[in-house]
């Protein structure tokens, strides 16, 4: 595909309440430049700060999308950011006066509206697409949730919904090309299910909820005095209410409108991958959570593809970054198990480490006599402790601490390692470091050869004296 990257093409500002804090709020879409992906500013807060719509900032999934930078956060995010991914859009500068996107009825609606009112314009760079090269998934079998993208010329998306409830049923949607997102999509309301409603209020929750932005959904019966203490609980108007099924008692927009709304969801949480996917999504039960945690898999891979594209060059004449008495004083390994010489490269996300081989290495007399080769084993054992040189450069007393492995996968052996080989690993973090923990995705090469990968967890935890 080589369309071109799309922006709006003057400013335009909405009003309503949010969903969940019951505050007024402001929220204005400005155009922004090529390759800025969505991001959203704190007019409310001082500095105005900025927090990236990237799914590596999802900090809460429970009732909507939170997203969290430099201890700034914003809510309830899903959907504006369908309206703009559904519309095709790369770029935007999402301002917003409060801690929460407007519910503005439940839908994107208001928000493609509003868009559509600024003019879309289109801009000089490609669209950046990732294609999907193999199946992704995300799975929570106690709930009965999988959702998970193939690879497709395309991107389809199809949901399934079951919450075993007689009103709903098993409702099934399906998108199968975005140009059918404003017309099928966007106008399709959030709902709840009339016996949430009581939690969800003790927990501070929908605060601005109302019978204007959400299908209230009831599954048995109930007599009218619980409903007029629930609208009590909410200060809302009392409604009569006869026999189950939808309390407000309004059309819904299609017979399918809730398992539509979880397409929408869908939609919005993927916009969080930072750049247009191509790949078919399938999902069952799916919510914020499976979404959000399906977004960060695919960021995933996307991290991994552009590492490839890097082969380190290794100049054997050049001061290093670390020499193995620098290297001595983070790791705690020593002969004959020490199997780092130089660091070459290292900054908050990356390392590049070196270990040359020579016929003198123990495991070679063993692995094997007549024909040496190095342990898959050990390369694996050589590319962590690079990585470990990256993670505990990050405390200040290194010394103090030890890296232990929590996770192998996804590991590959290309060629062979032999004697006179100088392997060159290069070490890239997944996600940030959060509680001690790190993924890693590490490449082995020996000169431009890829001979390993594999995707590596850890933890560093502090010795006890």
């Amino acid at each position: 595909m080589a369309d071109k990257q799309k922006t709006i093409e003057k400013p335009v500002s909405l009003s309503g309440m949010g969903l969940h804090s019951g505050v007024e709020v402001t929220i204005t879409f400005k155009p922004a430049p090529e390759n800025h992906g969505f991001k959203f500013v704190r007019t409310d807060l001082p500095e105005n700060p900025v927090i990236r719509a990237l799914a590596d900032n999802v900090v809460d999934a429970t009732r909507g999308t939170t997203l969290e930078e430099n201890g700034v956060r914003v809510a309830t995010v899903e959907h504006v950011l369908a309206a703009f991914f559904g519309l095709e859009i790369d770029n935007a500068l999402i301002e917003i006066k409060g801690p929460e996107a407007p519910i503005m009825g439940g839908s994107s609606k208001k928000f493609v509206e509003a868009i559509k009112n600024a003019g879309i314009i289109e801009q000089q760079v490609k669209r950046n697409y990732y294609h999907v090269k193999e199946k992704i998934t995300f799975s929570d079998e106690k709930n009965g949730v999988d959702v998970m993208i193939y690879p497709d010329d395309h991107l389809s998306i199809n949901v399934l919904i079951d919450y075993n409830s007689k009103i709903l049923g098993n409702q099934y949607a399906i998108l199968n090309n975005m140009s059918d997102f404003e017309e099928n999509i966007s106008m399709c309301r959030t709902f709840v299910f009339f016996r949430e409603l009581e939690q969800l209020a003790k927990q501070g929750l929908i605060k601005g909820g109302d019978l204007d932005n959400a299908i209230i959904i009831m599954d048995r019966f109930v007599e009218q005095a619980e409903v007029d203490r629930i609208a009590d609980l909410f200060h809302k108007p009392h409604i009569k209410v006869n026999s189950e099924g939808i309390l407000n008692n309004v059309d819904l927009r299609f017979s399918n409108e809730p398992a539509r709304h979880k397409l929408l969801d869908i939609i919005g949480d993927m916009a969080l991958i930072g750049q247009p996917v191509i790949g078919k999504i399938v999902a069952t039960r799916p919510g914020h959570y499976a979404n959000t945690e399906l977004a960060k898999k695919i960021r995933q891979e996307i991290k991994k593809a552009a590492s490839k594209k890097d082969i380190p060059v290794y100049d054997p004449t050049a001061p290093p970054v670390m020499d193995t008495m620098k290297i001595r004083k983070i790791l705690p390994h020593r002969y004959p198990f020490l199997m780092v010489d130089k660091i070459i490269h290292l900054d908050d996300r990356s390392v590049i480490g070196i270990k040359n081989l020579t016929c003198n290495e123990l495991f070679f007399q063993g692995h094997f006599p007549d024909e040496p080769v190095m342990p898959g084993v050990l390369q694996i054992e050589a590319m962590a402790q690079v990585g470990g040189v990256l993670v505990l450069s990050k405390v200040d007393d290194p010394e103090n601490y030890s890296t232990y492995f929590l996770k192998v996968d996804k590991v590959k052996f290309k060629q062979k390692v032999v004697p006179g080989d100088t392997l060159i690993f290069k070490i890239a973090m997944i996600e940030p470091m959060r509680r001690g923990i790190v993924s890693m995705f590490g490449q082995a090469f020996v000169g431009n050869r890829l001979v390993m990968e594999g995707e590596l967890m850890a933890q560093i935890v502090k010795d006890k004296k």
